[in-house]
């Protein structure tokens, strides 16, 4: 592991790859006759201790694939992956014990209520009965959750719910963060909510990864971003590095176009 700036690197990716079959009907709607897609190509990138990295690129370019081998839900074809110096290959538990990963794709049980599935995952983690309650007192009431403790999550809100999502993805307070599109889907005051709190994580000294194809987010929460289109990763740095004058949607459709030329 290497530093930068004095940062210490936490997450380093290294030449991932991801390919995944394509189904007959998934090949008739893209009028395609390869039976397997790339998702993922030869992907490598750092982030460090204390920052917020981004993952731009639109959809269908690798982010959620990325994001999901970082956090051991799916392996690599090839390539690996380090989480505080864990490998995503070989260590999976260890990785998973110092990382929370938020993701739309998580699907909370409607019939079960907040305050059981924060004990639920608290329990998976490992966390004591002490801690884990005051854990819980905390994140409710940060949250706006404690209200709704003991109603089922199918009787929610969207946005409450997206809420219990991320609370409980965090419940073992992990020195790492992933966050796939933490703002889709939601309200204008739950986006403020989730954004206002990975910069409370940042200066916590919590590592943040996120994903998005929301350039207006990226530019309000990132210190670094790397730019994936088709799964490989075009350009790096920060915002300064990577786009010089220009704002980062004027510098990501020309390194976009340059690469598919007119077509989006």
């Amino acid at each position: 592991m290497s530093d930068i700036n004095g940062l210490k690197e936490i997450v380093r990716a290294e030449n991932l790859k991801k390919t995944f079959s394509i189904s007959r009907k998934q090949r008739r709607i893209e009028k395609t006759d390869l039976t397997r897609k790339v998702a993922v190509n030869g992907l490598s990138f750092s982030a460090y201790g204390g920052e917020i990295y981004g993952l731009l690129g639109p959809n269908g370019a690798g982010k959620t694939t990325t994001l999901r081998m970082l956090s051991t839900l799916i392996k690599p074809d090839e390539g690996d992956a380090f989480v505080m110096g864990h490998s995503v290959c070989k260590e999976a538990a260890r990785v998973r014990d110092c990382m929370g990963f938020m993701t739309g794709e998580l699907k909370l049980e409607g019939f079960f209520t907040p305050d059981y599935l924060f004990d639920f995952f608290g329990a998976m983690h490992g966390v004591d009965k002490a801690t884990l309650a005051a854990r819980k007192k905390e994140l409710f009431t940060r949250f706006g959750i404690d209200r709704f403790a003991e109603v089922r999550v199918a009787d929610l809100s969207t946005g409450m719910a997206q809420k219990i999502s991320l609370v409980v993805s965090i419940v073992h307070d992990p020195e790492v963060v992933i966050f796939d599109e933490p703002t889709n889907g939601l309200d204008v005051l739950t986006a403020k909510v989730v954004t206002d709190f990975l910069l409370e994580l940042k200066a916590m000294g919590k590592s943040i990864l996120l994903s998005t194809h929301i350039f207006s987010l990226v530019e309000k929460l990132c210190d670094r971003a790397g730019i994936i289109i088709d799964g490989r990763m075009i350009a790096e740095g920060t915002l300064e590095d990577l786009c010089g004058d220009l704002s980062l949607e004027e510098k990501f459709f020309e390194i976009y176009h340059g690469i598919k030329g007119d077509v989006l």
